[in-house]
């Protein structure tokens, strides 16, 4: 597999109320992310966390580092408060296009092969709040426009069901299809971001099948949550079986692409959260290498929930009961 992670969580995080760890560079963070087993890409953010082309190159070389994904940010200048790719102000939305090309030239200079961005201030927080027709004609529009530049760097959407709108115009996987469908062009893709999924109510394994058949490109951010808000856990801790589910199917579909973590460690040690992360999507993917996985098929085409089950009981509970037998 190949493991990422977004550098911004290993650095210094805040929430409404406090601050936690310690502010870094970007080469900091990455000298930080070198350090993880198994982490062999990172996912920068820009234009707020990059250096120059020729700075990252070097930094990126020297500790033998990828780019899984330049992370466009669109949400952090004041200036798109009142949303950016749906802004009834057409500067506004040039400058969140604009944006977007900018990514996508830095990421043909560095090398990486894709962009990704999450539209969190478009959206609305009450009834009568904005004109759903113009705001979603007004993001097709500005996605399309952006798709067209250096169509060879393929654009991928994120959606989040709110944050930081009590909706979010891009708010699920089928929005976020309609979307690539409305826009037109094949190198617009989907970001899944399970915690997001989870968040809105989805199953993500079922998410990420719809996405797939749609034939439209796919990239994968890594989390939990407890359904209730995007907390940004470590992988499978709230919803193990929806994260196994999900890696099987990742599975089945043959992803080879990156799998960024998108964990936010406010209150644990950056280097052990994410090197979890590692840990346990390894150990779930190489057992469904060993796992007979024309069985688990056949039982998904009957409904049959227990005997896969009964398959996974092995996997879950053999180590706990060697660990015992050895006391």
């Amino acid at each position: 597999m190949k493991h990422a992670i977004i550098t911004s969580f290993l650095g210094k995080l805040r929430d409404r109320f406090c601050e936690y760890q310690e502010p870094l560079s970007i080469e900091q963070k990455l000298e930080r992310m070198a350090q993880i087993p198994g982490v062999t890409g990172a996912e920068v953010v820009h234009p707020y966390e990059v250096d120059t082309v020729e700075a990252m190159r070097s930094h990126l070389d020297r500790l033998k580092l990828g780019i899984s994904a330049i992370n466009v940010n669109i949400k952090g200048d004041p200036i798109f408060a009142y949303g950016s790719l749906c802004s009834p102000d057409a500067s506004v939305r040039n400058k969140a296009c604009g944006m977007i090309k900018a990514a996508k030239d830095y990421a043909k200079a560095l090398g990486a092969d894709k962009v990704t961005c999450c539209p969190l201030s478009d959206g609305y927080d009450y009834p009568f709040h904005t004109d759903y027709r113009k705001a979603w004609s007004r993001m097709v529009d500005t996605v399309r426009e952006a798709a067209e530049h250096l169509p060879e760097i393929p654009l991928f959407m994120e959606y989040k069901p709110s944050e930081t709108r009590v909706h979010c115009t891009l708010d699920s996987a089928a929005k976020a299809l309609l979307l690539c469908e409305a826009v037109g062009n094949p190198n617009v893709g989907v970001t899944i971001d399970i915690g997001h999924s989870i968040y809105g109510g989805e199953t993500p394994a079922e998410a990420l099948a719809h996405v797939a058949m749609s034939g439209f490109p796919y990239y994968v951010h890594i989390n939990d949550n407890n359904g209730k808000w995007d907390w940004d856990l470590m992988a499978g801790t709230n919803n193990l079986w929806l994260y196994i589910e999900f890696l099987y199917y990742l599975k089945e579909l043959n992803y080879t692409g990156w799998i960024t973590s998108d964990t936010s460690p406010v209150r644990q040690d950056a280097i052990e959260t994410f090197a979890f992360n590692v840990r346990i999507t390894d150990r779930i993917w190489n057992w469904l290498d060993q796992m007979d996985r024309e069985a688990i098929g056949h039982h998904l085409e009957r409904n049959e929930f227990l005997p896969i089950l009964k398959m996974l009981e092995p996997f879950l509970f053999a180590d706990a009961k060697a660990a015992i037998g050895a006391r």
